[in-house]
């Protein structure tokens, strides 16, 4: 059952949620230009803890987004460019001899820092891929057996290019779903594009130059707590296991003809991440309750990545988006 005094978010608290979002918002609008979707992802993933998967071709400024967030917060920002020949210390960290102690010290790596950017993770070999697991999901590292909490709030953005394959790794499926969400980045507008030339004409784009206004890492761990007190209605709870519940057992939902371009259905870790992630949602709406439309939302991002569709559906042009759409105009709406 539900503890009521748990779930409910006070009205104070939804108004210093309104107030430190704003002010990430204004930071984040000052050098990207357009990227709504991204700007919302990046955020439902801070808010809950979880991590993001960022999808495109190079050059529409996945890496600028992410330090954009991490300078907003105050925070610290580690990039690492994974290559076929990275190393799992190279992320996790090493022990180093010292001559002068003649013992091992521990040299932690870039996985340390509060925000992380994997730039084309897919790049890296299997076994570096498998090093990031434990830091993504038991916020640790282990070297030389001692273990190494990683630091509070820790969110891991990694971003892979579709179409150049050569000398890349598909991610395990494993990995996949210790993603929250993958956000899928587009090309900006033309007006977009013609407002990115002023800005970098007017120097707003430079590196060095930093966010004039900024939260602290304790307002993330403020917006971690309250997203945690959002209100979830049993009806929605239903309504995300339902959902969940489809993509294992299609056929009798959606039909033979499409029920057949699933080759695997989502795990739990879906009806958690649409639990977390809808929470996350209603806060950037101002609200402290979730609605069915927060997980409609979320469908593409949540399911886009657990849901395993055939090679018979790659070759007939169906899209993991069609798949998902199907599956929830199948399930009623609360």
């Amino acid at each position: 059952m539900n503890n009521p005094t748990a779930t409910v978010a006070a009205d104070q608290d939804i108004a210093r949620v309104e107030a430190i979002l704003r002010t990430v918002s204004t930071a984040y609008s000052a050098k990207m230009v357009g990227q709504e979707r991204l700007r919302t992802s990046l955020l439902v993933a801070l808010i809950s803890g979880g991590h993001v998967l960022l999808e495109s071709v190079p050059g529409l400024a996945k890496t600028t987004a992410a330090s954009t967030l991490a300078d907003t917060v105050r925070a610290q920002f580690k990039r690492i460019q994974c290559t076929p020949d990275l190393l799992p210390s190279d992320i996790t960290g090493t022990q180093i001899y010292d001559a002068s102690t003649g013992s091992f010290r521990t040299q932690l790596g870039p996985v340390h820092a509060n925000f992380v950017l994997l730039d084309e993770i897919n790049r890296s070999s299997s076994k570096t891929q498998s090093a990031m697991l434990e830091a993504m999901q038991e916020r640790q590292t282990t070297i030389g057996g001692e273990v190494h909490r990683l630091p509070k709030p820790f969110l891991v953005m990694a971003t892979q290019n579709p179409i150049e394959q050569e000398g890349t790794y598909q991610l395990p499926e494993a990995q996949m779903d210790r993603f929250l969400i993958k956000e899928i980045v587009d090309y900006p507008t033309p007006a977009e594009e013609l407002t990115i030339l002023e800005r970098l004409d007017s120097g707003v784009l430079d590196p060095e130059k930093h966010a004039t206004t900024s939260v602290t890492l304790d307002d993330v761990l403020f917006l971690q707590d309250v997203a945690n007190r959002v209100y979830v209605d049993a009806a929605i709870r239903n309504y995300i296991v339902s959902l969940v519940y489809v993509t294992r057992h299609p056929a009798e939902y959606i039909g033979e003809e499409r029920a057949r371009y699933i080759k695997y259905g989502a795990s739990p870790r879906a009806s958690i991440a649409f639990l977390q992630a809808s929470r996350a949602l209603a806060l950037l709406a101002g609200r402290s309750y979730v609605i069915p439309e927060d997980i409609t939302y979320l469908r593409h991002l949540v399911l886009r990545h657990r849901v395993l569709l055939t090679f018979e559906a790659d070759a007939d042009g169906i899209s993991n988006e069609d798949i998902i759409d199907a599956i929830f105009d199948s399930v009623p709406t609360p």
